[in-house]
C-alpha cells in the first residue's frame, strides 16, 4: 500500500447544493512546500483562487487558513476551522514529501515541490479540470483525467506513479472525483458569495502608439483597466492581421482590473492603414482603434447613430411646432408673414402708398387651412421668428419662384 507521505491530503468536504451557474469560472488551488524555511519562505504556503482573484490563504508562518476577498468572510466560522485543520495535515504530508522528491534526485539544500490543481465550468455548462505536481521548478506528475491515472513527467517519478496507480490505492480516482465533483460544488457555492464582483464587466481603455526603429517600425497597443481577465488584442495592415511579438502578458492591476500590451513590428508601406482591434465580453461589438487616433465599431454601430440622430431631429421640429400651435399661433400667419417682408417694397419708395402682397392663387387653394384662411389672419405675432413651409408653392412665392417640381407633393418643415 502507497505511503501517504508521497500524497498531499485531499480536502474533501461536503457542500449544500446551490444555484447551478452555467459560466466560464474557475477554482485554483496552489500549494507550495520548501525543503527549508531559510530563504525567507514559509515551509508551507497554500493559496486559492476563483477566476485569478485570490480568495484564501494558510501559511505554515501563522498556522490559519483565512479568507483574502472580502465576501469569503462570509462564510462561517467552522469553514475556517475546517480549513485549518486540513491545511495543518497538508502541511505535515508535505514536509515529508520534500524529502522523498529530494532523495530521489539525490538533493541537498533549498528545493519546492508544488501541488497545482483547478476545476472549470464553462459557458455550455460543462466541465474540466487539472492535477499536477512540480518539483524543483519542473513538471514532476500529471493527472490523466481520462483514465483516471497519474502520468510520470519525468523518470524520478516512475516510482510515484506506479504506487498511486495501483489497485489499492486508485489515488487517480479519488484525485478526479474530487475534480468534478467537490471541486465544482465549492466553486458554485463561492461564485454565489462573490457573484457581484466576479460577474463585473469593466470596458477596456485602449491607447495606440508608434516608433521607427531603422526600417522597420513597433506598433504598440495597450489595453487597460479591462475585467474580466480574458481579452484579444491584435493589430492589422490593411485589414489583414499582423502577428504579434509573443513576449506579451496579461498584469493584473491594484484594482483587480487588467492590462495587456501587445506589440507588433512592420516595415512602413505608403498609403498603409494600422488598426488596433480589442475584443472583450465587456463590448457589444470588438473594438477598432485606428493608428491615427480614431475609434471605430462595427457597421451597425453606425446605423444606430443615424438612426438616433434623424430620431431626435424629428422630435424637435415636432415640439416646436406643438409648442407654436399651443400658444395660438397660425403656421399660415407666419408664412404669410414672411411672403408679406419677401414682397415688400423697396425703402425708397415709403412714401407711395402701400399695397398687400398679392399670394398665388394655388397658395390659397392647397396650403390654407379650410377653417382659417390666410385672408382672415392679417396681424400674426410680432415675435415669431420661425418660419414654417409647408408645402412647395410656399417656398416658391417666397424666393420668387416655384423650386419645386409641380409633380413633388412632399410637405417638408424647415426652421430657420
Amino acid at each position: 500500500m502507497m505511503n501517504g507521505a508521497e500524497l498531499f491530503l485531499v480536502l474533501l468536504i461536503v457542500v449544500a447544493p446551490v444555484q447551478e451557474i452555467f459560466s466560464d469560472h474557475t477554482l485554483q488551488y496552489y500549494h507550495t512546500a520548501v525543503s527549508s524555511p531559510d530563504h525567507e519562505m514559509p515551509q508551507y504556503t497554500s493559496v486559492g483562487y476563483v477566476d485569478r482573484i485570490q480568495i484564501t490563504r494558510y501559511s505554515s508562518d501563522t498556522g490559519r487558513s483565512v479568507p483574502v476577498a472580502h465576501w469569503m468572510e462570509r462564510l462561517e466560522p467552522e469553514y475556517w476551522e475546517e480549513e485549518t485543520r486540513n491545511n495543518k495535515q497538508a502541511q505535515e504530508a508535505s514536509r515529508r514529501n520534500v524529502k522523498i522528491a529530494m532523495s530521489r534526485y539525490n538533493h541537498t539544500g533549498f528545493y519546492t515541490l508544488q501541488l497545482i490543481y483547478s476545476c472549470e465550468v464553462r459557458d455550455d455548462g460543462s466541465t474540466r479540470g487539472y492535477w499536477l505536481y512540480g518539483y524543483d521548478g519542473k513538471d514532476f506528475l500529471a493527472l490523466d483525467t481520462e483514465r483516471r491515472v497519474y502520468i510520470p513527467l519525468s523518470e524520478k517519478a516512475r516510482l510515484s506513479a506506479q504506487r498511486w496507480n495501483h489497485l489499492k490505492v486508485r489515488a487517480g480516482e479519488r484525485a478526479k472525483d474530487y475534480l468534478e465533483k467537490d471541486c465544482i460544488e465549492w466553486l458554485k457555492t463561492y461564485m454565489e458569495y462573490g457573484k457581484k464582483e466576479l460577474d463585473r464587466k469593466v470596458r477596456p481603455g485602449v491607447k495606440v502608439s508608434s516608433h521607427r526603429s531603422g526600417s522597420t517600425m513597433k506598433l504598440h497597443c495597450q489595453v487597460y483597466g479591462f475585467y474580466p481577465r480574458d481579452v484579444a488584442v491584435i493589430w492589422k495592415k490593411n485589414r489583414i492581421d499582423i502577428l504579434p511579438e509573443s513576449n506579451r502578458h496579461v498584469l493584473p492591476n491594484s484594482d483587480g482590473t487588467y492590462q495587456l500590451r501587445a506589440t507588433a513590428e512592420v516595415t512602413p508601406g505608403d498609403g498603409a492603414s494600422y488598426s488596433c482591434h480589442v475584443d472583450h465580453s465587456s463590448l457589444d461589438e470588438p473594438l477598432i482603434i485606428m493608428l491615427d487616433g480614431g475609434e471605430h465599431f462595427t457597421s451597425h454601430y453606425w446605423i444606430i447613430s443615424a438612426v438616433t440622430v434623424s430620431c431626435i431631429t424629428i422630435a424637435v421640429y415636432v415640439y416646436m411646432f406643438w409648442k407654436m400651435r399651443r400658444s395660438g399661433r397660425s403656421i399660415y400667419s407666419v408664412v404669410y408673414r414672411s411672403v408679406k417682408q419677401a414682397t415688400s417694397r423697396d425703402p425708397q419708395t415709403a412714401d407711395q402708398p402701400r399695397q398687400e402682397a398679392a399670394l398665388p392663387p394655388l397658395l390659397n387653394r392647397q396650403c390654407v387651412d379650410r377653417n382659417a384662411s390666410l385672408a382672415d389672419n392679417r396681424n400674426p405675432p410680432a415675435e415669431t421668428t420661425l418660419l414654417i413651409i409647408t408645402c412647395p408653392e410656399v417656398r416658391g412665392a417666397i424666393n420668387g419662384a416655384h423650386e419645386e417640381p409641380p409633380g413633388d407633393r412632399d410637405p417638408r418643415i424647415r426652421g430657420t
